[in-house]
Protein backbone atom coordinates (compact mmCIF):
# COMPACT_ATOMS: atom_id res chain seq x y z
CA UNK A 1 0.00 0.00 0.00
CA UNK A 2 1.49 3.33 -1.00
CA UNK A 3 1.54 6.34 1.26
CA UNK A 4 -1.36 8.52 0.16
CA UNK A 5 0.18 11.68 1.64
CA UNK A 6 2.94 11.86 -0.99
CA UNK A 7 0.50 12.21 -3.90
CA UNK A 8 -0.52 15.51 -5.42
CA UNK A 9 -4.32 15.76 -5.42
CA UNK A 10 -7.02 18.20 -6.33
CA UNK A 11 -7.14 20.85 -3.57
CA UNK A 12 -10.58 19.78 -2.27
CA UNK A 13 -9.29 16.25 -1.57
CA UNK A 14 -6.39 17.34 0.65
CA UNK A 15 -8.41 18.23 3.74
CA UNK A 16 -9.55 14.83 5.02
CA UNK A 17 -8.35 11.22 4.63
CA UNK A 18 -11.84 10.06 3.61
CA UNK A 19 -11.96 12.68 0.85
CA UNK A 20 -8.46 11.67 -0.29
CA UNK A 21 -9.46 7.99 -0.49
CA UNK A 22 -12.68 8.86 -2.36
CA UNK A 23 -10.74 11.10 -4.76
CA UNK A 24 -8.13 8.44 -5.46
CA UNK A 25 -10.52 5.51 -5.94
CA UNK A 26 -13.83 6.91 -7.20
CA UNK A 27 -14.11 10.59 -8.11
CA UNK A 28 -13.80 11.16 -11.81
CA UNK A 29 -13.64 7.47 -12.70
CA UNK A 30 -16.00 6.90 -15.64
CA UNK A 31 -19.05 5.02 -14.39
CA UNK A 32 -21.17 3.19 -16.96
CA UNK A 33 -23.40 1.07 -14.73
CA UNK A 34 -26.90 2.56 -14.84
CA UNK A 35 -27.82 1.75 -11.26
CA UNK A 36 -24.50 3.05 -9.91
CA UNK A 37 -24.94 6.27 -11.89
CA UNK A 38 -28.44 6.64 -10.46
CA UNK A 39 -27.25 6.04 -6.87
CA UNK A 40 -24.54 8.66 -7.25
CA UNK A 41 -27.05 11.15 -8.65
CA UNK A 42 -29.32 10.56 -5.65
CA UNK A 43 -26.42 11.12 -3.24
CA UNK A 44 -25.49 14.33 -5.05
CA UNK A 45 -29.09 15.45 -4.61
CA UNK A 46 -28.82 14.84 -0.87
CA UNK A 47 -25.61 16.87 -0.85
CA UNK A 48 -27.40 20.06 -1.96
CA UNK A 49 -26.55 22.70 0.64
CA UNK A 50 -24.10 20.41 2.45
CA UNK A 51 -20.50 19.30 2.04
CA UNK A 52 -19.61 16.16 0.11
CA UNK A 53 -17.69 14.97 3.17
CA UNK A 54 -20.98 14.90 5.11
CA UNK A 55 -22.50 12.63 2.46
CA UNK A 56 -19.43 10.39 2.30
CA UNK A 57 -19.53 9.90 6.07
CA UNK A 58 -23.20 8.91 5.82
CA UNK A 59 -23.01 6.91 2.57
CA UNK A 60 -23.17 3.47 4.19
CA UNK A 61 -26.16 4.56 6.28
CA UNK A 62 -27.83 5.93 3.12
CA UNK A 63 -27.29 2.61 1.36
CA UNK A 64 -28.82 0.72 4.27
CA UNK A 65 -31.75 3.13 4.66
CA UNK A 66 -32.49 3.13 0.92
CA UNK A 67 -32.22 -0.66 0.46
CA UNK A 68 -28.94 -0.52 -1.47
CA UNK A 69 -30.36 2.16 -3.77
CA UNK A 70 -32.26 -0.48 -5.70
CA UNK A 71 -34.97 1.53 -7.51
CA UNK A 72 -37.37 -1.45 -7.59
CA UNK A 73 -37.32 -1.50 -3.77
CA UNK A 74 -37.45 2.27 -3.30
CA UNK A 75 -40.60 2.73 -5.42
CA UNK A 76 -42.43 0.58 -2.88
CA UNK A 77 -41.64 2.98 -0.01
CA UNK A 78 -44.74 4.16 1.82
CA UNK A 79 -45.44 7.12 4.09
CA UNK A 80 -44.32 4.89 6.97
CA UNK A 81 -40.97 4.41 5.24
CA UNK A 82 -40.64 8.16 4.79
CA UNK A 83 -41.34 8.67 8.50
CA UNK A 84 -38.76 5.98 9.32
CA UNK A 85 -36.17 7.77 7.17
CA UNK A 86 -36.99 11.11 8.79
CA UNK A 87 -36.03 9.56 12.14
CA UNK A 88 -32.77 8.02 10.85
CA UNK A 89 -29.90 10.13 12.22
CA UNK A 90 -27.51 8.30 9.91
CA UNK A 91 -28.80 10.09 6.80
CA UNK A 92 -29.78 13.61 5.78
CA UNK A 93 -33.34 13.89 7.08
CA UNK A 94 -34.95 16.09 4.47
CA UNK A 95 -38.50 15.16 3.52
CA UNK A 96 -38.20 16.84 0.11
CA UNK A 97 -34.96 14.97 -0.72
CA UNK A 98 -36.36 11.65 0.52
CA UNK A 99 -39.55 12.10 -1.51
CA UNK A 100 -37.48 13.15 -4.53
CA UNK A 101 -35.44 9.94 -4.27
CA UNK A 102 -38.62 7.86 -4.27
CA UNK A 103 -39.96 9.82 -7.24
CA UNK A 104 -36.62 9.53 -9.00
CA UNK A 105 -36.76 5.75 -8.59
CA UNK A 106 -40.10 5.86 -10.42
CA UNK A 107 -38.61 8.07 -13.16
CA UNK A 108 -35.59 5.76 -13.53
CA UNK A 109 -37.84 2.70 -13.85
CA UNK A 110 -40.12 4.52 -16.31
CA UNK A 111 -37.07 5.17 -18.50
CA UNK A 112 -36.23 1.46 -18.34
CA UNK A 113 -39.80 0.48 -19.17
CA UNK A 114 -39.67 2.78 -22.20
CA UNK A 115 -36.48 1.05 -23.37
CA UNK A 116 -34.25 3.94 -22.36
CA UNK A 117 -31.07 2.77 -20.59
CA UNK A 118 -30.00 5.39 -18.04
CA UNK A 119 -26.27 5.03 -18.72
CA UNK A 120 -26.65 5.06 -22.51
CA UNK A 121 -28.92 8.10 -22.24
CA UNK A 122 -26.49 10.09 -20.07
CA UNK A 123 -23.30 9.08 -21.86
CA UNK A 124 -25.00 9.67 -25.21
CA UNK A 125 -25.73 13.25 -24.21
CA UNK A 126 -22.04 13.63 -23.26
CA UNK A 127 -20.81 12.29 -26.59
CA UNK A 128 -19.95 8.80 -25.34
CA UNK A 129 -16.63 9.57 -23.66
CA UNK A 130 -15.28 11.71 -20.81
CA UNK A 131 -15.06 15.43 -21.48
CA UNK A 132 -11.62 16.72 -20.50
CA UNK A 133 -11.69 20.18 -18.98
CA UNK A 134 -8.63 21.96 -20.33
CA UNK A 135 -9.43 25.47 -19.13
CA UNK A 136 -7.90 25.11 -15.67
CA UNK A 137 -10.96 26.69 -14.08
CA UNK A 138 -13.74 24.50 -12.81
CA UNK A 139 -17.27 25.75 -13.49
CA UNK A 140 -20.23 25.03 -11.22
CA UNK A 141 -22.41 24.26 -14.23
CA UNK A 142 -22.09 24.06 -17.99
CA UNK A 143 -24.44 24.14 -20.97
CA UNK A 144 -24.29 20.32 -20.98
CA UNK A 145 -25.22 20.06 -17.28
CA UNK A 146 -28.13 22.41 -18.01
CA UNK A 147 -29.18 20.21 -20.94
CA UNK A 148 -28.94 16.99 -18.91
CA UNK A 149 -30.78 18.63 -16.00
CA UNK A 150 -33.62 19.69 -18.30
CA UNK A 151 -33.80 16.22 -19.90
CA UNK A 152 -33.96 14.54 -16.48
CA UNK A 153 -36.62 16.95 -15.21
CA UNK A 154 -38.65 16.28 -18.37
CA UNK A 155 -38.55 12.59 -17.40
CA UNK A 156 -39.82 13.37 -13.89
CA UNK A 157 -36.59 13.65 -11.89
CA UNK A 158 -36.26 16.14 -9.01
CA UNK A 159 -33.22 17.60 -7.22
CA UNK A 160 -31.33 17.47 -10.50
CA UNK A 161 -30.56 21.13 -11.13
CA UNK A 162 -27.59 21.98 -13.37
CA UNK A 163 -25.19 22.53 -10.44
CA UNK A 164 -26.05 19.15 -8.87
CA UNK A 165 -25.82 17.52 -12.29
CA UNK A 166 -22.40 19.05 -12.94
CA UNK A 167 -21.04 17.82 -9.59
CA UNK A 168 -22.41 14.38 -10.49
CA UNK A 169 -20.80 14.55 -13.94
CA UNK A 170 -17.46 15.22 -12.23
CA UNK A 171 -17.93 12.41 -9.71
CA UNK A 172 -18.89 9.85 -12.34
CA UNK A 173 -16.15 10.71 -14.82
CA UNK A 174 -18.44 12.19 -17.44
CA UNK A 175 -16.21 15.24 -17.17
CA UNK A 176 -12.53 15.26 -16.13
CA UNK A 177 -11.99 18.14 -13.74
CA UNK A 178 -8.95 16.76 -11.93
CA UNK A 179 -6.36 19.50 -11.52
CA UNK A 180 -3.64 19.31 -14.15
CA UNK A 181 -1.00 18.50 -11.51
CA UNK A 182 -3.21 15.89 -9.78
CA UNK A 183 -1.90 12.31 -9.89
CA UNK A 184 -5.35 11.18 -11.12
CA UNK A 185 -5.59 13.62 -14.05
CA UNK A 186 -6.09 11.49 -17.14
CA UNK A 187 -5.37 8.21 -15.33
CA UNK A 188 -9.00 7.39 -14.65
CA UNK A 189 -9.80 6.96 -18.31
CA UNK A 190 -7.95 3.64 -18.31
CA UNK A 191 -9.71 1.81 -15.47
CA UNK A 192 -10.88 2.13 -11.92
CA UNK A 193 -7.88 1.94 -9.59
CA UNK A 194 -7.53 -1.12 -7.42
CA UNK A 195 -8.73 -0.69 -3.84
CA UNK A 196 -5.78 -0.20 -1.55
Amino acid sequence: MSNTTDKIRCAWARTDPLLAAYHDAEWGVPEHDSRALWEKLMLDGFQAGLSWLTILRKRDAFRKAFKGFVPEKIVKFTEADIERLLQDAGIVRSRSKIEATIGNARAYLAMQAAGEDFSAFIWGMAGGKPIVNRTGSVPVKTPLSEEISAALKKRGFKFVGPVIVYAWMQATGIVDDHAHDCHRHGAKHKHKPEAQ
